[in-house]
């Protein structure tokens, strides 16, 4: 696995959070939520759009990354550890509340089978050849 294939897949998979985060800005009148019929909630509507927002950031640091991706071990690892603790919050959400619709069980696969798997990948670009 080389580093131009881990910097491909990396500013693939950076586009979800920048597409994602620029939809979830709509706060409850994003399409995945304006469909459920919530009532207004300023709270809700509030901490939707911040973590959308924060989603967003996260997708254009995962951007700035690709050119950097075998230096900048410490931010690359921490995006990942960060989704991976996303990941861990839908588990809780599907063991607690129930499962979400399927695309969203393979967010949370991706999420915390990916994360170690993209920060082991990474691990194997920085290292010098022997």
């Amino acid at each position: 696995m080389s580093k131009r294939s881990l910097q491909i897949v990396t500013a693939i998979l950076a586009l979800v959070p920048l597409a994602t985060g620029a939809i979830g800005m709509f706060g409850l009148s994003d399409p995945i939520y304006a469909t459920m019929g919530l009532p207004r909630n300023a709270l809700l509507d509030s901490n939707l759009r911040f973590f959308a927002g924060f989603w967003f950031g996260l997708g254009l640091a995962m951007m700035w990354l690709v050119p950097r991706i075998e230096t900048q071990t410490v931010l690359f690892r921490a995006i990942w550890i960060a989704i991976f603790f996303g990941g861990i919050g839908r588990l809780l959400s599907i063991f607690l509340i129930g499962p979400p619709p399927l695309p969203f069980i393979g967010f949370t696969i991706l999420e915390i089978v990916g994360a170690p798997l993209f920060i082991a990948w990474q691990t194997r670009v920085t290292k010098p050849a022997d």
